[in-house]
């Protein structure tokens, strides 16, 4: 069997976590998939992948093969890309980190776009609120919301500010009233983010000058779209990223507060390896966000 298609189908198991998810993905059959594992466990002669019928895990010598193997195969794939941007469109597999909320209502559907004018791409897509290292996950592409720290070997774009809103749906204002200056805050029900961060107040600008304000939250979580979700239930007021509400804003669901005191915007970065941004799969991809996210993350729809 060929070695290096056999790698590739071992770091797809590892990353899938099925045999038969890889066997659709790459068309082989289960079977054939097995018999890639086998060869290269025969040829290094150890065990690389412990199985048993409910579930697989990499040995120790598997995990360390897996990276190596990864590395191998974007050498070679990053190589192939070069040559080929010579000739005919980019090709090849990126992957792609970036926060929950930013990957769902605002990446995700760019992405699509851009899979869409370059059907020879293929993309992984990472969402997480979490810190991720880069060369650790394999992460060709990620974008950063805040101030950046220790970029070191990174290379910095600047996307349009994140943006946050603060509003409540009808149903609230009605029962409850409509706040019309910040101090107003601690008699209502607020929603917040749960993070260490944040904390009962929040801060907003009128005029550039800051403003911090005690809020009475009632219901803390650490995701914005159950946040979301309790306040189109009428449940408070929220604070939360415009590119989550953008679309409950523009139908009615939710109603922007206190339009002269502005939640202070975050800065965006797309982050790529300086050693690797000029790979054309890279290039091709931030550049093409630069273009969608230079004036706003808000995607407008028609």
């Amino acid at each position: 069997m060929n070695k290096l298609e056999s790698m590739s189908v071992f770091v797809r198991v590892v990353e899938r976590g099925s045999f038969s998810a890889v066997a659709d993905e790459m068309r082989l059959s289960g079977t054939m998939v097995g018999l890639h594992i086998k060869a290269l466990e025969k040829h290094l002669g150890v065990r690389l992948l412990n199985r048993t019928t409910r579930r697989q895990s990499l040995t120790d010598f598997g995990s360390a093969y897996y990276q190596s193997c990864r590395r191998i195969l974007a050498d070679i794939e990053d190589t192939e890309s070069v040559a080929l941007a010579l000739h005919q469109n980019p090709r090849g597999r990126l992957k792609v980190a970036c926060p929950v909320s930013f990957g769902v209502h605002a990446l995700s559907p760019v992405t699509a776009r851009f899979l869409t004018a370059w059907p020879e791409m293929t993309l992984d897509l990472v969402l997480s609120d979490k810190t991720m290292d880069m060369a650790e996950e394999g992460i060709d592409v990620m974008i950063k919301v805040g101030e950046l720290e220790h970029v070191n070997s990174l290379v910095a774009r600047r996307l349009a500010a994140y943006r946050s809103v603060i509003c409540a749906s009808p149903a609230y204002l009605e029962r409850a009233g409509t706040p019309v200056h910040p101090e107003e805050l601690t008699d209502h029900r607020c929603l917040g983010f749960a993070h260490p961060l944040a904390g009962s107040e929040w801060s907003l600008q009128q005029g550039g000058k800051l403003i911090k304000v005690p809020v009475n939250i009632v219901m803390a979580v650490n995701n914005g779209e159950a946040l979301r979700s309790a306040a189109l239930n009428g449940l408070g007021i929220l604070m939360q990223p415009e590119v989550l509400l953008a679309e409950d804003l523009r139908q009615g669901r939710l109603i922007p507060l206190l339009p002269e005191y502005q939640p202070l915007a975050k800065p965006v970065h797309i982050l790529t390896f300086a050693d690797r941004q000029q790979l054309p799969k890279i290039r091709l991809y931030v550049d093409f966000l630069l273009q969608h996210f230079k004036e706003t993350l808000v995607l407008h729809k028609g």
